[in-house]
């Protein structure tokens, strides 16, 4: 187990943005880069040992600053959305750079588009990969300076490992996820109808028409959002039900029964084509299931693949979308003197 340097590409302003590759000696690799510390390839093995690359992503540094869907990368200040990119802190309200009506993933210029300071870490018998980044006071709109870091790191279990710390020196939102949108037949496999998805929650929070909570938890029995079970995405997706009328498929958050300072299990992703598993683990509350609905018109991803709808999905564990502004939702506010401590582990293995 290692990890190598290696250079992406350069700016327009010059400067160096690099790769990292982790390995371990089953023949995992992790390929992240420092700018918005995004997951560029993920190679793992099928049920005959063959390894293909099962994340979505770009082959230059400049793709990664385009408008598009967040490919892989880290995202914060808080993920997801908050409604109007208002909230209040301690009777103060503050207004966020709005990137639609709302405020989303971060804003304008969020944790996916800056550039990570790297640095080589030992974690036991091996080495992991730290990302940090300092987060001024009023950058998009959010209080505090908030420092950041984040550790990638891969198991001889073919766990990729993802461990989030902040803190700040004045109240402040923070909710940070990984974007990457997993293909386990390959990157360039086409679409994902045919993986099954199982979601380890009772309840998932509705959303109306421009994806804000309305604020309340529902039970998914009796509803195609019910994936307690293995499905197959192609049966659910294509229900007519609003929510996923609203959303053109799945980008809605569930409430997972499950929410510890360990990682439990949050759900899995079973791809019967390639023989791949992919199980998640995670300490926080929710997870947003999206299936790339509006994926169509982005930057050509990697080996000049055009990726479509539905060609990937995400799981992100979060806490749920507009919590700063929906009180009965757990709270995401980092209050001075607290640390902020996020894990989330993909795990992969075969059928």
């Amino acid at each position: 187990m290692g990890i190598r340097r290696e250079l992406f590409g350069k700016l327009m302003n010059e400067v160096e943005v690099y790769i990292f590759t982790l390995t371990n000696s089953k023949g995992m690799e992790v390929k992240i880069t420092n700018l918005g510390g995004a997951i560029v390839s993920l190679k793992v093995p099928d049920s005959k040992g063959k390894l293909d690359d099962v994340v979505l992503g770009y082959d230059t540094p400049q793709k990664y600053l385009e408008k598009g869907p967040y490919l892989g990368a880290i995202i914060g200040r808080c993920a997801n959305r908050i409604e109007e990119g208002i909230f209040e802190i301690n009777n103060i309200e503050y207004k966020l750079q709005k990137n639609s009506r709302h405020h989303l993933h971060g804003g304008n210029r969020g944790f996916d588009k800056v550039l990570w300071e790297a640095e080589l870490v030992n974690l036991g018998d091996s080495q992991a990969l730290k990302l940090s980044y300092l987060s001024k006071d009023g950058e998009e709109g959010y209080p505090g300076n908030l420092e950041v870091n984040v550790i990638y790191s891969v198991s001889e279990d073919n766990e990729l490992r993802i461990d989030y710390r902040a803190v700040t020196d004045k109240d402040t939102v923070v909710n940070l996820t990984n974007h990457s949108y997993f293909n386990l037949s390959g990157h360039s496999s086409g679409s994902v109808l045919e993986h099954k998805v199982m979601i380890n929650a009772s309840s998932f929070t509705p959303s109306n028409n421009e994806s804000i909570p309305t604020g309340e938890i529902l039970k998914v029995d009796g509803t195609p959002m019910d994936l307690r079970k293995l499905t197959t995405v192609k049966d659910k997706i294509f229900s007519d039900y609003e929510q996923l009328n609203f959303a053109n498929g799945f980008d809605h958050n569930w409430v997972l029964d499950v929410s510890t300072e360990e990682p439990k299990k949050a759900g899995a992703v079973v791809d019967e084509k390639s023989g791949r598993v992919m199980e998640v683990y995670t300490t926080k509350p929710g997870v947003q299931f999206y299936t790339g609905n509006f994926l169509a018109g982005g930057p050509t991803g990697k080996d000049g693949v055009t990726y479509e709808n539905r060609y990937g999905l995400c799981l992100e564990t979060q806490f749920f979308p507009n919590a700063v502004r929906c009180t009965s939702f757990p709270s995401p506010i980092l209050k001075v003197g607290e640390e902020y401590k996020h894990t989330t582990i993909y795990k992969f293995s075969v059928i």
